[in-house]
């Protein structure tokens, strides 16, 4: 079996996440201008965004693979994906998803960009969303340990 790798993606090779996601029928999609990162076994078993919003990046499509959950893949992906992030790291998530974020360090206690904010308030219209953020100084906590 291939050796798993987390890498970011290389910009001529986007089209490959959200193939990926579409593969899943998820409804994720790479945003143009931000960052991709992948887990890699020969194929891409996850992916992420990480898009520059003021004041620090907005995480967006955090997405695994079926056959690969439930092995701290998602908490590996993102983990190494924010290590070298400028500022607080922001994401909108269902409720069900918090625990799962503050065992990384997340907290609900975050100022959100207005950007951000705003887009908060058009996703609660329609379902239960949350937000959340990681700060540099938990980020550098949290890879030393």
């Amino acid at each position: 079996m291939p050796e798993l790798h987390i890498e970011p993606l290389a910009e001529p090779l986007w089209p490959l996440l959200n193939k990926f996601y579409r593969s899943h029928n998820s409804p994720m999609k790479a945003l143009k201008g931000g960052r991709l990162w992948v887990a890699r076994e020969g194929e891409i078993v996850a992916g992420l965004c990480l898009t520059p919003v003021v004041g620090g990046q907005w995480l967006t499509g955090v997405y695994v693979a079926p056959a690969y959950r439930g092995q701290g893949l998602a908490a590996r992906l993102i983990l190494t994906a924010v290590a070298a992030c400028e500022g607080t790291v922001w994401l909108l998530c269902h409720p069900d998803l918090e625990g799962l974020y503050q065992r990384m360090g997340f907290t609900q206690d975050t100022l959100l960009p207005q950007s951000l904010s705003e887009r908060l308030v058009r996703y609660k219209r329609n379902k239960p969303m949350i937000a959340m953020g990681l700060d540099r100084l938990v980020r550098s906590i949290s890879n030393n340990v």
